[in-house]
């Protein structure tokens, strides 16, 4: 493997691995340990519970201090069912966009921060940096939690964060949290020609998403706006349905999930609450007077908390300097920034690309916004080199 590649070749690598988070993230992961390793550098690798996936942590510079850390997530999104035109796991070039799988969200970033760990070794940097790559953020942010619990731990806390997520370089402060939850609605099944003697789980399933929706109408009201953020409220949306199984019969089963995607400052489990009295009060007593057994129950699938970073802070002073600019925004998509800023680390977003293209067939980067974010690296090695702090 040479250690010369830029970030294009190495995005290209990259690509070639079929992240999608279902599947095993480790054969990328190995390759960058071991392109790692050739440039005389350690990775600490922290496996999933059937060690089929993992997190890459690594420092370059002095172990003895806090540094600034680049992060970004492995794992890229399905692509079945969408009519891709070039193959989605090959690198494809052309009209100055590299196409391919996860090359904007978010593959290209971590080739970029790849191609600059020569410079970042050669620095002899005062400040380390420090490579956090994880498994499983497209599912719910599960595989950096581990990360940071890491960190936890550790005698010096890193100074800040840097997610790189695609926001076309373009420093983002915040973004909304999420709460994700399925309800499982058991009824009682009987002849559909005796319909009052049993009880419809999707009819009860139907009450509970119109209460989503009322509770969903309530938070967008405007005294409740945040006009930072588009949209500027709270929302509420169920996604996924299923129940029932012929026309004939009352269905005794219903699931559905739903979401919240919460401003900072708002609590989503404040929706999640308001549901399971909802069910309590009004619907259990009147589906327990039919049948006995019936119930109603909340499984949690995902969480993560929102970002909100002060435009005065460090950070935000820190971010501006490297992306040359000052006009601070926020994304209406989750990170893994909020853990990171969570647990106490000073953290933004900023990162080559844009999500317009992420998550759709035919995903691509510009090679310009990846020759961008070469060079805000390059001015983040000179800026540690030169003056220890961030």
């Amino acid at each position: 493997m040479s250690t010369s590649l830029n970030s294009q070749a190495l995005l290209e690598k990259l690509i070639g691995f079929a992240t999608v988070s279902r599947d095993s993230n480790l054969a990328l992961i190995e390759f960058v340990r071991d392109y790692l390793a050739e440039q005389g550098i350690d990775s600490e690798l922290i496996h999933n519970e059937d060690g089929s996936k993992a997190n890459l942590w690594a420092t370059i510079g002095p172990a003895d201090r806090g540094g600034v850390v680049l992060s970004g997530h492995t794992d890229v999104v399905p692509v079945d069912g969408q009519p891709w035109t070039v193959p989605a796991f090959e690198m494809t070039e052309r009209d100055g966009k590299l196409y391919g799988r996860g090359s904007t969200d978010m593959k290209g970033y971590i080739a970029c921060v790849l191609a600059a760990v020569p410079s970042f070794k050669a620095a002899e940097l005062e400040t380390p940096i420090h490579l956090a790559f994880s498994y499983d953020e497209e599912v719910g942010c599960l595989g950096v939690r581990s990360i940071i619990s890491m960190l936890e731990d550790r005698p010096h806390r890193p100074i800040a964060c840097i997610i790189g997520e695609p926001t076309e370089l373009k420093p983002v402060l915040g973004h909304k949290g999420k709460l994700g939850v399925r309800c499982q609605v058991k009824g009682a099944p009987c002849h559909s020609a005796y319909a009052p003697e049993g009880v419809n789980a999707i009819e009860t399933a139907a009450k509970m998403i119109t209460k989503l929706t009322e509770i969903g109408e309530r938070l967008a009201d405007p005294a409740h706006h945040d006009e930072r953020f588009y949209p500027p409220f709270s929302t509420v949306q169920t996604g996924v349905i299923e129940g029932g199984r012929a026309l004939n019969i009352v269905p005794s089963e219903c699931r559905f999930d739903w979401e919240v995607r919460s401003l900072p400052g708002f609590d989503a489990g404040e929706v999640e609450r308001e549901m399971r009295d909802y069910a309590d009060t009004e619907l259990l007593p009147r589906m327990r007077a039919v049948e006995p057994d019936t119930d109603i129950r909340f499984e949690p699938l995902q969480a993560y908390p929102g970002l909100t970073t002060e435009a005065s802070s460090d950070v935000a002073r820190l971010i501006s300097t490297l992306a040359d600019r000052d006009d601070f925004g926020t994304v209406a998509y989750g990170t893994e920034g909020g853990l990171f800023h969570e647990a106490g680390i000073p953290t933004v977003v900023c990162g080559p690309g844009c999500m317009d293209q992420g998550h759709k067939p035919d995903e691509f980067i510009a090679i310009e916004q990846l020759e961008r974010c070469d060079a805000m690296l390059q001015r983040l090695v000179k800026h540690l080199g030169a003056r220890g702090d961030s």
